[in-house]
């Protein structure tokens, strides 16, 4: 038998070899000219859609609209029957400061005829009385001790300041605190403020008179701030929260930390651990109620409830975004997530016991446990998935404290919406005097707010005070203080 040449007999094997090659590489084609479709119709959908909001963006709109209008509008004006709302009217006002006596025509304005008595029937209306500045002389004595020889003056409770001479002439404490409540609480510039006086009370004040009385109102309430602070660490539950603010033009942050009964804000350099252990302490041991920022959870000593919002909108816009059963996974969380705020409803509603509420949690948290064992190929599903691995034993802290921790941090998110209502309208603070200004009179304004209070007794005893003490609200530690 003729032995064949090595060329022909290794012929075959290279030739089997390459098929294999081959095949490899169309298969690995195949892949990826379905990644490129893949790819190229989520470019497509993506470009609509920025091309949709650069449009909107520029579209003259009324604020908050959303889309087109509806089609079939539901008319205007109070729904009939059942659906009619809350029946409300303005109250009768509780007490009455003039009576005017309205007497009958003599004759019938239509057709002249004579008028004749029936009833009496009563209006009520209440308006403001022009106002006229009040202005307060204070004779002060002065003396001197006969001991040490040093200048002693007399101090009244209703005086703001010991100041007299070329800065003899002040502001009162409802002054002062309205200028609080207008610039820190609605947002009005200092020059509006000045404005409304000149216009309403016939009050002449500079918009720089108007900025230092708010920085020595700051100056004097500096130990409620820390009141309010201290309070807050010893708090069950606190929701906190950030958003960005200017100082000087360059980027800082603006903290928020809400909790049922009190607000504090605090302006910062930074964004990570240490500015909110600067307020909340380092070991703080509440229950910490945040969206997924990192930082958050090197609070080792707190519990945590993720913000189970923020995962459902994220869940939403990746079912929007998906493609060819990418859409499963994004599903999957959000009904499970659903299904722990129904149970919560249930609980507060009577509806299961607090053992029947502790079984079926036990079943939602094993249910997500497998959920996150899948193999998610989607890259924008996996990273949820590695997100919710990192989030898996905050996502249900609000079932194994129901009626206490909240499943999502909208204490936050409401108390942060007027500091970004006031960063749209005066662009942040110039200076840092100016920022701590702003951080301590809107947390008292805020605080005030939620707890009932009216600001201007509060502020006012603040601005007079000497001392200035601490004034104390509901949530603090020592029973609270209410201004006369």
């Amino acid at each position: 038998m003729t032995a064949l040449a090595p060329e022909t007999r290794q012929g075959p094997r290279r030739s089997r070899r390459e098929c294999r090659r081959c095949r490899k590489l169309q298969r690995q084609n195949e892949v990826l000219s379905q990644e490129n479709r893949t790819l190229k119709a989520r470019l497509r959908r993506l470009e609509r859609r920025f091309e949709a909001e650069v449009r909107a963006g520029k579209r003259q709109a009324a604020p908050f609209s959303k889309g087109s209008p509806k089609r079939s509008p539901r008319k205007p004006g109070r729904r009939p029957g059942t659906e009619y709302g809350v029946a409300a009217r303005r109250k009768i006002p509780e007490h009455v400061d003039e009576t005017v006596e309205v007497a009958l025509p003599r004759s019938c304005p239509d057709c002249g005829g004579s008028v004749k008595a029936r009833g009496v029937s009563e209006q009520y209306q209440t308006d403001i009385p022009p106002v006229r500045p009040h202005v307060t002389r204070f004779r002060i004595q002065l003396g001197e001790c006969t001991g040490c020889r040093r200048a002693v003056r007399g101090r009244h409770p209703r005086q703001t300041s010991d100041a007299v001479g070329a800065a003899g002439s002040q502001l009162g404490p409802q002054v002062v605190a309205m200028a609080t409540h207008l610039n820190k609480g609605l947002g009005l510039s200092f020059e509006k403020c000045s404005d409304v006086f000149e216009t309403a009370f016939g009050l002449g004040v500079s918009r720089s008179g108007l900025c230092q009385a708010l920085d020595r109102l700051a100056a004097a309430a500096e130990p409620t701030y820390e009141a309010l602070i201290q309070s807050l660490r010893q708090a069950p539950a606190v929701s906190p929260d950030e958003t960005g603010w200017k100082l000087g033009g360059e980027l800082v942050w603006l903290w928020t930390y809400a909790t049922p009964a009190l607000t504090v804000y605090a302006i910062q350099d930074g964004r990570g651990f240490d500015q909110a252990a600067n307020v909340l302490g380092t070991d703080f041991g509440g229950v910490l109620i945040r969206d997924g920022w990192a930082p958050y959870r090197r609070f080792e000593e707190a519990e945590h409830q993720s913000c189970l919002a923020h995962l459902l909108r994220r869940c939403r816009r990746l079912i929007d975004d998906a493609l060819a059963g990418a859409a499963r996974f994004p599903h999957a969380v959000r009904r499970i997530l659903l299904r722990g705020l129904d149970l919560r409803d249930r609980y507060l509603g009577a509806e299961i016991t607090r053992h029947g509420l502790a079984v079926l949690t036990g079943k939602l948290e094993a249910e997500m446990d497998r959920l996150l064992q899948w193999n998610v190929q989607d890259s924008a599903n996996a990273r949820l998935q590695r997100h919710l691995l990192r989030e898996q034993p905050h996502l249900f802290t609000f079932l194994h404290n129901p009626g206490v921790v909240e499943a999502t941090n909208w204490w936050s998110e409401q108390a942060i919406r007027p500091a970004v209502v006031i960063r749209k309208v005066c662009g942040g603070n110039r200076t840092w005097n100016g920022a701590v200004t702003q951080e301590v009179l809107a947390s008292l304004l805020a605080t005030c707010r939620k707890q009932g209070v009216s600001p201007y007794p509060v502020l006012g005893e603040i601005y007079c005070s000497s001392q200035a003490p601490a004034i104390r609200f509901k949530g603090a530690s020592s029973p609270p203080i209410r201004p006369p």
